[in-house]
């Protein structure tokens, strides 16, 4: 990935799970600053894969400090961040949650994966509806980071809400944030038992054609390395793996 386009993606990723707050005085860097379950709203993110200084640990430490947030990490698994994550493990951090970005294009996306069938209901809004935020507290899901987590999606700016409904019920569910040149997809939800259908890859459709509506030929998401259905779904529908990351926290 081209350094513009790992800035784009970053940028992205952060509007669309709207922090509470956001330092973007440190040039390279982008701070979010939130209280909720979301690490990607916690965690400082570089804007470049490029060697970092270690010494910027203790300024972006205390750039949270002084506001009132505890700072955590999420970094490039790269070789040209050894010194700096080496770094982290001194000052008592740890690796978790691998995590993984994928691109793909668009219009790959529309050839690949499959419309609604006739009685499923494809609806894209500007705001998410009762129903959709629904869809972060159903069956074997944590109730917490669930509302956290609709809360944080639901207040970004330039996201359009997706979601699959039959008879009256919401089956599937997604977050599509445009901006910088991509479509990030986000917040994607089927509920348990209604899996099998293949209906997150309609709405992975759906978002793919309001991009190329809007003049926005490229996608990404973020999945998490062990999250062997939802990686598959995404190889078949033309996504490809871009990097790694992990989360580092105390």
């Amino acid at each position: 990935m081209g350094p513009a386009a790992v800035e784009a993606i970053e940028r992205n990723t952060v509007q669309a799970v709207a922090p509470e707050q956001v330092d973007e005085g440190l040039p390279g860097w982008l701070l979010p600053m939130d209280r909720g379950t979301v690490g990607r709203a916690q965690c400082a993110v570089p804007l470049s894969h490029a060697a970092p200084d270690p010494a910027l640990i203790d300024t972006i430490a205390e750039r949270y400090r002084a506001r009132g947030f505890a700072v955590a990490w999420r970094l490039p698994d790269l070789p040209e961040w050894g010194a700096f994550v080496e770094t982290l493990g001194e000052r008592g951090f740890t690796r978790t949650q691998p995590t993984q970005t994928h691109i793909a294009e668009a219009a790959e996306l529309l050839r690949r994966l499959p419309d609604p069938p006739q009685g499923i209901e494809l609806r894209l809004a500007d705001t998410p509806d009762a129903a959709w935020l629904a869809m972060f507290l159903g069956e074997g899901l944590d109730p917490v980071d669930g509302a956290s987590r609709s809360r944080a999606l639901s207040r970004a700016v330039g996201t359009r809400f997706a979601s699959l409904n039959e008879a009256g019920h919401t089956l599937a569910c997604g977050a599509a944030s445009f901006s910088h040149g991509w479509l990030g997809v986000h917040g994607m939800r089927t509920a348990a038992r209604q899996r099998g259908r293949g209906l997150a890859g309609m709405v992975l459709r759906a978002m793919a054609g309001e991009a190329l509506r809007r003049g926005i030929p490229r996608v990404f998401l973020q999945v998490t390395a062990d999250n062997a259905p939802a990686l598959a779904l995404y190889q078949r529908a033309g996504f490809q793996l871009a990097w790694s990351y992990a989360y580092w926290r105390r």
